[in-house]
C-alpha cells in the first residue's frame, strides 16, 4: 500500500506494488539499481520514471544512444531503451529508502530469473553499492566463478569476468548524490560512454 502522497501528487493513482524490470529483451547492457523510488517508480509503475534520479539516468543513457529520449515522466511517454535493460535489487519502495537484507534476499530470485533470460548481456552497470553487490551476489548464486580479489565498489571501477562480462560501478543518481555534487552529469555520462566503448569494441 502506498503512503499518502505529497501535495504535488495528490489525486494520482499509485502503482504501489512490485516493479518488473524493463527494456530491450536482447540488451547487451544491463543496469542494476537499488529499488523503486517512493514517488517515482512506485507511483508510475516503471523504474526510474517520474523522478529526478530518472532524469539524470535517462539523460546519460540518451547521451550514449541507449535511450530514445533524455527524460521520462510516465510509463506511456514513448521512452524506448536501445540495447539496454533496467532492473533493481529490490522490487518495492523500501521504507526510508533503506532496504533490509531480508528484502534483498526475497527479491533476488527475480534478478536471477532476469539474468538467465538476458543471455546477450556483456556490460553491467551497478548503480550504487547495493546494485553492484546485488549483481556480484547473483553471479555467485548462478554458479559463475568469482573474481579474486573481489571487485571493490567505487565510481568508475571496472571489473572484467572470464565469461566476457564487464561490470562498471556508478554512484547512484539519487538526490543525495546529485545535490551534493558527489555525482555530476559528466561523471554519470562517462559511465555509459565507457559501456558504449566496450560494446562497440
Amino acid at each position: 500500500m502506498a503512503a499518502p502522497p505529497p501535495r504535488r501528487y495528490v489525486g494520482q493513482h499509485y502503482w504501489a506494488k512490485p516493479l518488473p524490470g524493463f527494456g530491450d529483451p536482447r540488451a547487451r547492457l544491463l543496469l542494476v539499481g537499488l529499488a523503486p523510488a517512493a514517488h517515482g517508480g512506485n507511483r508510475t509503475g516503471r523504474m526510474f520514471t517520474g523522478d529526478r534520479s530518472g532524469d539524470w539516468l535517462f539523460d546519460a543513457l540518451h547521451h550514449a544512444s541507449f535511450a530514445s529520449q533524455p527524460t521520462s515522466t510516465h510509463a506511456g511517454d514513448g521512452l524506448e531503451l536501445n540495447d539496454a535493460y533496467i532492473t533493481a535489487a529490490i522490487r518495492c519502495a523500501p521504507p526510508d529508502n533503506k532496504p533490509t537484507p531480508t528484502e534483498i534476499a526475497a527479491c533476488e530470485p527475480y534478478l536471477l530469473r532476469e539474468l538467465r533470460l538476458l543471455s546477450r548481456v556483456r556490460v553491467v552497470v551497478g548503480l550504487g553499492r547495493i546494485g553492484w553487490q546485488a549483481y556480484l551476489n547473483a553471479r555467485r548464486a548462478l554458479g559463475t566463478p568469482p573474481l579474486r580479489p573481489v571487485p571493490k565498489f567505487g565510481h568508475g571501477a571496472l571489473a572484467r569476468f572470464d565469461d566476457g562480462i564487464a561490470l562498471i560501478a556508478s554512484y547512484h543518481p539519487s538526490q543525495q548524490n546529485t545535490f551534493t555534487g558527489k555525482l555530476t552529469r559528466p561523471m554519470l555520462r562517462g559511465v555509459f560512454q565507457t559501456a558504449r566503448r566496450i560494446l562497440d569494441a
